[in-house]
């Protein structure tokens, strides 16, 4: 088996035609914590999900996150920054 071996030329003509290369992290939304949930509610008790459902029938984006350092339930909203 024999190893192909590029001239700089060739290798800049291939790297190129590849195309723009990303190197940073796209910017990741704000968040806004809206209310905090203990995660030791009763079995088969979802206030989270109940207050970010009443958030979201009054028209804001809310959603339920798990924090794991502080074992607590996040109701947050994101908005592009």
């Amino acid at each position: 088996m024999s190893t192909v071996v590029y001239s700089r030329a060739e290798q800049a003509a291939r790297l190129a035609a590849q195309g723009p290369v990303r190197t940073v992290e796209p910017p990741r939304p704000k968040r806004t914590v809206l209310e905090r949930f203990p995660a030791g509610a009763p079995r088969g008790v979802w206030p989270a999900e109940a207050f970010a459902a009443e958030r979201r029938r009054e028209g804001v984006p809310a959603r339920v996150v798990m924090d794991l350092e502080s074992d607590s339930f996040l109701v947050i909203t994101e908005v592009a920054s």
